[in-house]
């Protein structure tokens, strides 16, 4: 058994990914399935945090776009993280997992107050941190809040877990010639606009030098390929 090539790593996970073939919301099925193998990337001993976004309820742009406020907007999708996290939080502990949820809104009731500091001893005691409620901000998504997080807690790298396979030229659903990318740089992603993440996000971890690996969350084992050093969609260094 190869040993893990990380020790700690942060999961951006979008709200999208928790939909399967629902149109609205969570897939119980899906969710489950992200737990299982989350479960068996932390009984290799790798710490992981977790950064939810929630498009699969609201987001905050399209809501501005049908005439809401958009700091209004923006705060409805950070709420909507949140219900995705304690989701998700669930579906961890009913595999047998320890799991905090931590939200930059406060909302004690059903979850922490994100402190840095807590949230690093929480994954030096082997728990899943799942981190709400965006950067608390308006106007910052939740691929900024990841790069953020991941920064600020010292993680080895951002896993962006997608529905396709990595980054490509074109969108191969309609460029059949589309070809997907093993590497790229911080710059070829802004300068060529691939939407790897927002480019808040990509100037955050190119200036912290936090690498970014691209891949498809529905691949079975893709994410403890990565964790094990294999090379799975695009790595963005």
């Amino acid at each position: 058994m190869h040993k893990p090539v990380y020790q700690r790593i942060l999961l951006k996970l979008s709200g999208e990914a928790l939909l399967g073939d629902e149109d609205y919301g969570i897939d119980p099925l899906i969710i489950g399935r992200i737990a299982s193998e989350i479960k068996e990337v932390l009984d290799t001993g790798v710490q992981i945090a977790i950064v939810i976004g929630g498009g699969n309820i609201f987001r905050g742009a399209g809501l501005a776009q049908s005439g809401i406020d958009r700091v209004t907007g923006d705060h409805m999708g950070m709420l909507a993280t949140l219900m995705n996290s304690l989701a998700l939080q669930d579906a961890m502990e009913k595999a047998g997992v320890q799991a905090r949820v931590m939200s930059a809104i406060s909302v004690h009731a059903v979850s922490e107050d994100y402190i840095r500091r807590r949230a690093t001893r929480h994954l030096e005691k082997g728990r899943v941190t799942i981190i709400a409620g965006g950067t608390g901000n308006p106007f910052f998504t939740t691929d900024t809040a990841a790069a953020l997080r991941a920064i600020e807690i010292g993680a080895d790298i951002v896993l962006k877990a997608t529905k396709v396979d990595g980054v490509y030229s074109a969108d191969p659903k309609i460029d059949a010639s589309a070809r997907m990318y093993e590497s790229l740089s911080y710059d070829d992603v802004i300068e060529g606009k691939l939407g790897v993440m927002d480019a808040n996000a990509i100037v955050l971890c190119r200036d912290q030098g936090m690498p970014i690996r691209v891949f498809n969350v529905f691949g079975s084992g893709n994410l403890m390929q990565i964790v094990m050093g294999e090379k799975v969609g695009t790595l963005v260094c």
